[in-house]
């Protein structure tokens, strides 16, 4: 069959990608600033962190430098004013990894506060700062988790009033680009189509990145991050596109949205893809008070049922019509993440076990009165797989499981039952979906009907944008669901819009701090 002109590209921008280069230059000099994406720390544990950045001096021109490696020296300091350096080491930024750089420290002391900065070409980078996990105990933690951040729609000031914050970590729940421009009162714009290639997914990212506030957040705390759909196009799911693109030409696609997704990370290397594939979930402990398992959603998950005719992706459809909903095949994670997931919470270890996924657990009824009907896009759509964790949950009293979410661009505090339609179902497990950096909700009064339809939702607020911190200790776990006023202003204030508890060994968020 004929090869499409836009199949020839991405194959040809991945062949480019991976094609060895070798010529190391002996004495770079930059003219303009290679540091124009910033700096970010990431996936920290007792000993060390991974340090990123990415040398593009034309960032949204492909970059900006030569097909040539350079030289990138790091170093990591116990002082911000960098007196006394503790590591330090270089790497090579090479053009078929985009010019970014992976440093992956160790050697670093368990839960204290470090500085770091890269040197190149006779440009020093702003500096970083991150903090280390504890090694055992800990009285308590702080972070905040984001997700959703269409950049026409708004500015990141949640970014900036983040970057203010006591924290210990951040983590990032997906949706960090937006492959489509879409929604109303643009602020700013895209100023391209739609990225297929891979020098277009990094123009994309190269643009995002380029925001003052979203450098300040990364400079300011070690992230953890995991990806939703955006980051590759709407509503995939595997190898099905939402246009139902030939699977050939979509991973294709895939492997460049992957690519340059891990160029603009602070990924350890061991997460560097293969062609469409490219392993994200991953656990992280902070000391004994908490396991993160960070999870993916898109790349193992099946496709989408009851599509709309001629489609795949999401689609709203009353309970009654698609039985195909309750085939307990239909997998969102995949089994391999599944059978590491449930052998993962079985450690005895961590007094919390924080779930970090991409989307709404609980399920959200969205026909009032009589039936039902579920949007397919989320666990609603996977309702034997959502069953499966929490039974498992329960069963093997899983200590103070808390699971955190985005995509659904507004707040929710709900229980988490193993049988949503049956009030006596046992509560085994606290969720927290937090509202979008920056893209637009669902309506007011739309989320009011679904809250009231759904008894284990405990609070719905879609009409403002931001961001939520989570405070553990041994006793408690304390939400803030944190709301900036207005994204269209780039000096909006923020406020605490409510605060949620949880006590340890009691599954169910309480109001109040």
């Amino acid at each position: 069959m004929p090869i499409s002109r836009r199949s020839f590209l991405i194959c040809a921008a991945s062949l480019a990608a991976a094609a060895p280069f070798t010529r190391l230059l002996a004495r770079p000099r930059f003219d303009k600033n290679p540091y124009t994406l910033g700096v970010a720390s990431g996936y920290p544990s007792p000993q060390g962190v991974v340090l990123w950045t990415r040398l593009a001096p034309e960032p949204l021109a492909g970059g900006g430098m030569p097909q040539a490696a350079v030289e990138v020296a790091w170093e990591v300091a116990a002082d911000d004013a960098f007196r006394n350096i503790v590591r330090r080491g270089t790497e090579i930024a090479a053009p078929e990894w985009a010019h970014s750089v992976h440093a992956e420290v160790a050697g670093l002391e368990p839960a204290r506060w470090y500085w770091y900065r890269f040197h190149a070409g006779g440009a020093t980078s702003p500096t970083g700062r991150t903090r280390t996990a504890p090694a055992a105990a800990a009285d308590r933690m702080r972070f905040a988790f984001a997700s959703c951040q269409q950049y026409e729609q708004g500015y990141y000031v949640a970014y900036r009033h983040m970057a203010q914050e006591d924290l210990d970590l951040v983590i990032h729940l997906g949706d960090y680009i937006y492959e489509s421009s879409w929604g109303r009162n643009h602020v700013r714009k895209h100023n391209a189509g739609e990225p297929v290639t891979l020098e277009e997914y990094h123009n994309r990212y190269a643009l995002y990145k380029s925001d003052d506030d979203l450098k300040a957040a990364h400079a300011a705390f070690p992230w953890i991050v995991t990806w939703d759909d955006h980051e590759v196009q709407n509503d995939y799911a595997n190898d099905r596109s939402q246009y139902l693109d030939p699977p050939e030409f979509f991973l294709e696609r895939r492997a460049a949205a992957y690519r340059a997704y891990y160029e603009h990370m602070p990924l350890p290397k061991s997460m560097q893809p293969r062609g469409p594939d490219m392993r994200i979930y991953t656990r992280a402990d902070f000391g004994a008070l908490a396991a993160f398992h960070v999870l993916d959603d898109r790349q193992y998950r099946s496709h989408q049922v009851c599509p709309r005719p001629g489609r795949g992706g999401s689609n709203v459809v009353p309970a009654a019509d698609c039985p195909e909903r309750l085939d307990p095949r239909l997998t969102l994670l995949g089994a391999a993440q599944e059978k590491w997931l449930f052998e993962g919470m079985t450690r005895p270890n961590a007094r919390w076990n924080v779930i970090a996924q991409q989307t709404m657990m609980a399920q959200l009824d969205r026909t009032p009165g009589e039936g039902q009907s579920f949007w397919t896009d989320g666990w609603d759509g996977y309702p034997k797989a959502r069953e499966r964790l929490l039974r498992f949950l329960a069963e093997k009293r899983v200590a103070n499981p808390v699971v955190i979410g985005g995509d659904v661009h507004m707040f929710i505090v709900a229980d988490l039952k193993p049988d949503f339609d049956h009030p006596d179902s046992p509560v085994v497990a606290t969720e927290f979906v937090g509202t979008s950096i920056t893209s637009q909700g669902p309506s007011l009064k739309q989320v009011q009907t679904w809250a009231a339809e759904n008894p284990h939702v405990k609070y719905a607020n879609s009409t403002r944008r931001g961001y939520t911190t989570l405070e553990l200790t041994a006793k408690r776990c304390t939400a803030r669901l944190r709301a900036v006023s207005d994204v269209s202003d780039p000096n909006s204030s923020i406020r605490t819009l409510a605060a949620y508890t949880v006590e340890d060994g009691r599954p169910g968020a309480q109001r109040g701090a």
